[in-house]
């Protein structure tokens, strides 16, 4: 009885509550030491617990467009799912107005380039017999008749025969040697036929810009190559097939080099102001150039004076040439009108200001003998406010193109120049030509007031004779005549 009284009283009491896990900690999980405690984890140690062992879950992310009641229905099964919403339908799509695009005027079509005029046959240069287009050109370029030393050295290098020709600078001996060397060129073989060496880059740019007009109606191309200036344009001309090449004996050597050029084919060769090259010291890269040409050419020389080396190049490499003289020999032209002023050295600044005012808004091309002079007097007259430019051979060759561009065209009137650049100055303009540093010889004082008179027309010459320039004037004057010079007196000496 006893008994089934205490199970019945243990049937009536409540069943034992399950136990509940401890809330989950916020500190990292512990793990157990060597003396049996639990130690907190390192930062990112990884925990050793049993697989069983309930860990902290993770947020997850809120995936996009999902909504509470689908989160809550995750979170607590029980909870009866919530009716899926309808998905939106996309809101209109409403454009904005369009901007009306500018419309592009049409262009209407290039007009077609005229066809190049062909000329057939032959035509007159004066009474010497060159190709209808050669007279053609010559027309244009106002040239009827020809100069004496064209008349002199035209014919015997269009039959083909060698020629020194001694001539002063200004008289024409470019269109002299560049009417036979258009005629003789074959303009439908791309390769180089005529050679024509110069001592400077600018008369280097100057004499293949008269070949190119003579040659304008002769499909024939002429290249300008010369040192300062970028080789690439000079080698893509070269590769065109320029026939006629017009350059200095350095930069000639340059492109032999570095094989771009190729004197194989030469079948005329010029050596232009041949006795300024020897004096500048090119004799060497002349001989080296004319070994490496056929020695079956046509050679013509060309010189303002004949020194002993002259003739002796003349010689070695010239086949029985005809010496051509036109006028005296280091005579200047007629039409110069030659005048000295003597002044004391360190008066020369203000006696260059006084010409320069006598003669105003006339182009003047003053000569001083080094670099230093020549910047020094641009810097002087800058000062008293006068427009003039220098030009030298330390300027980079941009700079001296520009110059001389500027000086030709008429805007700069004033341009001082040194001895090396005077051979490339051919300006027809110039009407003054001023000696600031007396030139040390008489070849170099006709070459110098050779710049002026051009063709025919008139100019002045006008030396400053200082007292260290006694010798040199005497020499000038026991050559070119006293009577051919005006001694004048400055006014700023009649002041004093």
């Amino acid at each position: 009885m006893l008994r089934k009284f205490v199970d019945r009283l243990r049937s009536r009491e409540p069943a034992t509550p399950p136990k509940s896990d401890p809330p989950p900690s916020s500190d990292p999980p512990a793990q157990a030491n060597r003396s049996g405690q639990r130690q907190p984890l390192a930062a990112g140690q990884q925990s050793d617990a049993a697989p069983g062992t309930r860990r902290r879950r993770r947020r997850r992310r809120k995936p996009d467009g999902a909504t509470s009641e689908v989160r809550n229905t995750e979170a607590n099964p029980q909870v009866a799912p919530a009716q899926e919403r309808a998905p939106r339908p996309p809101a209109p799509r409403t454009e904005a107005p369009r901007t009306p695009q500018r419309q592009r005027p049409v262009r209407p079509p290039a007009p077609e380039a005229p066809a190049a005029q062909v000329f057939t046959g032959t035509g007159f240069f004066g009474d010497i017999e060159v190709s209808a287009a050669v007279a053609h050109a010559l027309s244009e370029m106002g040239y009827t008749q020809p100069t004496p030393i064209q008349a002199l050295v035209t014919r015997p290098m269009i039959e083909g025969r060698d020629v020194v020709g001694q001539a002063q600078t200004g008289t024409g001996k470019t269109a002299g040697f560049g009417v036979p060397i258009v005629n003789i060129v074959d303009g439908d073989k791309l390769s180089v036929q005529a050679l024509v060496l110069v001592p400077t880059r600018e008369l280097a740019q100057q004499v293949s810009d008269e070949i190119a007009r003579i040659a304008k109606y002769s499909h024939i191309e002429v290249v300008a190559v010369y040192g300062g200036a970028p080789l690439g344009s000079q080698v893509r001309a070269l590769e065109r097939g320029a026939q006629i090449v017009v350059g200095t004996p350095g930069r000639i050597l340059d492109h032999l080099g570095r094989g771009t050029l190729n004197l194989g084919g030469v079948r005329v060769l010029v050596l232009d102001e041949a006795d300024q090259m020897l004096d500048i010291g090119f004799l060497p890269d002349i001989r080296r150039i004319l070994r490496l040409t056929p020695r079956d050419r046509l050679t013509a020389m060309f010189s303002a004076t004949v020194p002993a080396p002259i003739k002796r190049l003349a010689h070695s490499y010239l086949h029985d040439p005809e010496w051509l003289l036109a006028g005296e020999e280091t005579r200047p032209v007629n039409e110069v009108e030659q005048v000295c002023y003597e002044v004391a050295n360190q008066d020369k600044p203000e006696a260059l200001a006084e010409v320069i005012q006598t003669h105003s808004g006339e182009q003047s091309l003053i000569f001083c003998r080094t670099q230093i002079a020549v910047d020094r007097v641009v810097r002087i007259l800058r000062r008293k406010g006068h427009s003039i430019e220098g030009i030298h051979g330390g300027m980079p060759q941009g700079e001296r193109n520009a110059v001389m561009g500027r000086f030709r065209s008429g805007e700069a009137k004033l341009l001082v120049s040194t001895n090396l650049t005077a051979r490339g100055i051919d300006v027809p303009t110039v009407e003054n030509v001023i000696n600031y540093d007396i030139p040390e010889s008489v070849e170099e004082y006709v070459h110098r007031i050779g710049r002026t008179a051009r063709m025919g027309r008139p100019g002045t010459a006008i030396t400053f004779l200082s007292e260290w320039d006694i010798e040199f004037y005497d020499a000038i004057e026991s050559h070119i005549g006293a009577d051919q010079i005006e001694r004048r007196a400055l006014a700023l000496y009649r002041r004093g």
